[in-house]
């Protein structure tokens, strides 16, 4: 009988899936495990496996696709068999459910007595009530229970949520893929099931054989054949010491390794060479189990039969990495008021204003020298800080567009020069305003900034203090870094960032000498600021500062 196989939710956000790539064509035999498609999620390209065995007969869409979840994707039955109901059906047309029911209730009776008639013959691989843990990420391996949404007992409907699995990326949710009654549940919430191991059992009641199935699954029935994940351990495990000249061939296409991203991942951390292994997955891919039943001691018992100097060839195994702390952990820390406020300012500015940015290195040989000369008389020591804001100023007054605020319609001048400095406190930044500074010495701004700092650190700045500014810098020189760039600040236009002084060497004369420099970025609102006025501007700052007497004058 044919089954329909929709599009999964591969993740907890998906609503669509993007077919990247099918592994198999219509008319193709399938089996239960086999690679069927690659499917491109909102959060990585996964694996889809088949769940049953069969035969290829219908593709949903082909590779570059979307479909949404729980849009037809495949069906796979037996070779021949008439599915254009079933794709009229899941395609939106109008199938009329019932005649359908009527022809397949004989075949779901036949194929449910079997099992009973003779126990020992049950192929699971053949079991379309048999609902196997699906692999519901790239690199998951095994899944934990979150919880049930349907009890022994329940009648299940395709689409209905069935279960919450717990992988090794998120809690996903498992939806039927069939209608039925759930008879069986392989684990109970809170226990973990490996991949393609029994999830539960769905089908008619008084028609399934449930003890035959699971049996058959748990390796109880002695000779099931159609335990299919069983069988690739046994061929794995007693092919290796075997074929290891031929394993190549079997897991390699034009020089590339077959195997799943989990298997490379495993070989990685194993040291294994996967070159040397044989692969038990669809046309000779190397999956998980093939890492795990890899056996380097029989490897190396095969290869002292044949060498003995291959068997003086062994190295140690790289060993693998275990944490010392052995589980990750996070602290989750409440945003205080001021932490808003600047995520909310800063994200506005830095995706409402086109920034683009201007640097610019300075001499200080003469502003060092000039500094030792005022603290030397200066009431309250002067800082490099004190006399970039000066300077800054200075310019300000001379590039009246770049003291301006962009007020949507219109671009506003201001008429007074208030400088902004940022300052770093515990709970974020903030910036007290020096006011006039252009009319201001060089001990006043020292001893008001030292005073506004020592405010905003404490959390005693008054409004009046903190807002109005019409430029803004931001200084990060003093702990060490040499270069930034710096988010406008509204309600200015430009803000300068600071990098520190350091030494360089530079030619003068006939011969060389060190120069003390440091750089500056101006961020720039381009609404307001165009890149010739931010640069004028900015060399009016520099023969400020690189010839400082002027700003006494």
């Amino acid at each position: 009988m044919a089954e329909v196989i929709l599009m999964p939710r591969l993740s907890d956000t998906m609503t669509e899936g993007v077919i990247a790539a099918w592994h198999k064509k219509i008319g193709d035999n399938v089996k239960k495990g086999d690679l069927l498609a690659e499917v491109e999620t909102d959060k990585a390209t996964m694996e889809l496996e088949s769940y049953k065995d069969g035969t290829l007969l219908h593709i949903g869409i082909d590779k570059g696709g979307k479909l949404q979840v729980n849009d037809l994707l495949a069906i796979i039955g037996n070779a021949g068999e008439d599915i254009s109901a079933l794709v009229k059906e899941h395609s939106g047309g109008a199938a009329v459910a019932t005649p359908a029911k009527k022809e397949e209730a004989p075949k779901a009776t036949a194929s449910a007595a079997a099992p009973q008639a003779t126990t020992t013959t049950v192929d699971v691989s053949k079991m379309e009530e048999v609902v196997l843990m699906p692999r519901l990420s790239d690199t998951m391996t095994e899944g934990v229970i979150a919880a049930w949404h349907k009890k022994i007992g329940d009648a299940v409907k395709k689409g209905e949520l069935l279960a919450e699995i717990e992988t090794d990326k998120a809690t996903m949710e498992l939806e039927s893929y069939k209608n039925g009654t759930l008879l069986y549940i392989g684990a109970d919430k809170g226990q973990k099931i490996q991949v393609n191991d029994l999830l539960c059992i769905i089908g008619e009641k008084d028609k399934v054989d449930v003890n035959a199935i699971v049996a058959a699954v748990k390796g109880g029935g002695g000779s099931s054949a159609g335990q299919s994940v069983p069988e690739k351990a046994t061929v794995a495990s007693s092919s290796q010491p075997a074929v290891t000249a031929s394993a190549t061939t079997a897991s390699t296409e034009n020089g590339r390794v077959k195997a799943s991203p989990l298997a490379k991942k495993l070989a990685q951390e194993k040291g294994v060479d996967l070159h040397s292994i044989h692969g038990s997955g669809d046309g000779g891919r190397i999956i998980k189990a093939d890492i795990d039943n890899y056996k380097p001691a029989e490897q190396t018992a095969a290869a002292t039969t044949t060498s003995a100097p291959a068997a003086k060839a062994t190295t140690a195994p790289v060993p693998v990495f275990a944490p010392v702390a052995g589980e990750e952990g996070y602290t989750d820390i409440p945003n205080s008021q001021i932490r808003n406020v600047i995520a909310k300012r800063l994200t506005e500015s830095k995706f409402s204003a086109p920034h683009f940015y201007l640097t610019m290195e300075i001499n200080m040989d003469n502003a060092m020298a000039l500094r030792t000369q005022m603290n030397e008389v200066s009431p309250v020591k002067i800082s490099f800080n004190d006399m970039v804001v000066k300077a800054a100023a200075l310019a300000l007054r001379q590039h009246p567009a770049v003291n301006a605020s962009w007020m949507g319609d219109k671009i506003r001048r201001h008429h007074h020069i208030h400088i902004g400095i940022a300052v770093a406190i515990e709970d974020g930044l903030i910036v007290p305003v020096i006011r006039f500074a252009d009319q201001k010495g060089f001990p006043q701004i020292a001893a008001e900034s030292k005073e506004l700092a020592g405010k905003a650190k404490n959390k005693k700045l008054q409004p009046n203090e903190f807002t109005g500014n019409t430029f803004t810098i931001s200084n990060l020189g003093m702990m060490d870094i040499e270069e930034f760039t710096a988010i406008i600040n509204p309600p200015d236009s430009c803000i300068m960032a600071v990098g520190r002084i350091k030494e360089v060497v530079v030619r003068k004369g006939e011969g060389f000498a060190v120069s003390n420099v440091m750089k500056i970025t101006l961020s720039c609102d381009h609404r307001s600021v165009d890149g010739a006025t931010g640069a004028a501007f900015l060399q009016t700052f520099k023969k400020l500062l690189e010839s400082p007497l002027s700003m006494l004058l």
